[in-house]
């Protein structure tokens, strides 16, 4: 099964997050099929906080990628924002 979630870069106490699609049995920085954005909690007002792909998101939906609880609450973060 795939699905979409986080994975964690970044310096210690500097999180930066990819948004990517991977296989459920992978370990969460581990190998990933595709990039699909990027979530930067520590971003100031001039940068951009959260970016996310919303074609390459309705593909994986369409071909059964489950969202994580967290990209969930991004995705509609995001939609709100852009409304």
């Amino acid at each position: 099964m795939v699905v979409i979630r986080l994975s964690r870069g970044g310096a210690k106490a500097r999180p930066f997050y990819n948004i990517v699609a991977a296989d459920k049995r992978v370990r969460r920085d581990g190998r990933f099929i595709e990039r699909i954005g990027f979530y930067n909690p520590g971003a100031a007002e001039s940068e951009e906080g959260l970016r996310i792909a919303q074609d390459r998101l309705t593909y994986w939906k369409g071909v059964g990628a489950q969202l994580s609880p967290t990209v969930e609450r991004l995705v509609r973060q995001a939609a709100k924002a852009a409304a």
